[in-house]
């Protein structure tokens, strides 16, 4: 039997993008139908974790991390973060070829993230060591570790440190794929049942139309969750990841996710075939 709840708690990232997705729910801008929602806010690799654990109703997961949570969540056909064109990226300190960075050892931000799984795919055989995300830039340019892979507004700023970018995933998937790089998303957990599973769906979308639509008040929300970057700059990493395929994946966006799944599971990075569920509003 479907549980029956007034309150839900939406798990998702301290990051900018999240918080501008978010930010209609986080100050009460949507009737919910009576329905409380409180947020939760932990990094990517632990909110996989929780995941795993179907900790909460809803949930901002990694891709990477839907084959080990399918059983319990569907999949929201709205909140992706999706490149096109761009992603994730290798830097490094000094220009290395393919062969050369297989020498060196590379940040990683997580085992459960969707950057590390594309970076498999790209190349398998490298050396990796985990490091919280928002370290590893700085880790790299103080020659800590030879090359890192960077996710969230690192792929803005590397530059400013004199780093050199080795590969960008996102643009390498484009190539091979043509299509978006599906990198995460939100899921719900099926046993809400189907009547609230529609509506807290329909919420998250009507919070991120809300967002794009107040762009200005949203910004200045999402500000306060930017770990200091300039309000241009911030702008600029919210449109990369919140923009159409945030509000629905669309065509291109669930080819897209197929397309990773598949591939992961020819490589042998995945145990069998992923089916991926979406919900319907």
């Amino acid at each position: 039997m479907p549980v029956q709840l007034k309150e839900i708690t939406v798990a998702h990232s301290p990051d900018s993008d999240d918080a501008f997705m978010f930010y209609a729910l986080a100050k009460d801008k949507l009737d919910t139908g009576g329905l409380k929602v409180n947020q939760v806010l932990k990094d990517i690799q632990s909110l996989n974790i929780d995941a795993i654990n179907g900790v909460y109703e809803v949930s901002a997961i990694s891709f990477a991390a839907y084959p080990q949570v399918a059983d319990q969540y569907a999949l929201m056909p709205c909140g992706a973060s999706m490149g096109y064109k761009y992603g994730p990226m290798v830097i490094a300190r000094k220009p290395l070829t393919r062969e050369e960075l297989k020498k060196t050892t590379v940040a990683i931000p997580g085992l459960l993230t969707t950057a590390y799984l594309v970076l498999r795919l790209w190349e398998p055989d490298l050396n990796i060591v985990v490091m919280p995300f928002d370290h590893i830039l700085e880790a790299v340019a103080k020659g800590e570790v030879e090359a890192g892979l960077l996710i969230h507004e690192g792929q803005l700023t590397y530059k400013q440190l004199g780093l050199e970018k080795i590969v960008d995933l996102g643009e390498w998937w484009f190539e091979v794929t043509q299509l978006p790089l599906p990198l995460g998303g939100n899921v719900v957990r099926k046993d809400l049942g189907p009547k609230l599973i529609q509506q807290v769906t329909q919420l998250l979308k009507d919070s991120i139309v809300y967002s794009l639509e107040h762009r200005p008040e949203a910004l200045d929300y999402a500000l306060t969750f930017a770990r200091d970057m300039k309000k241009d700059l911030a702008d600029k990493f919210i449109g990369m990841y919140v923009n159409e395929l945030t509000v629905d994946y669309g065509e291109s966006g669930r080819q897209a996710l197929r397309k990773l799944f598949a591939m992961a599971y020819e490589k042998g990075l995945v145990d069998e075939p992923v089916e991926v569920e979406f919900v319907t509003i």
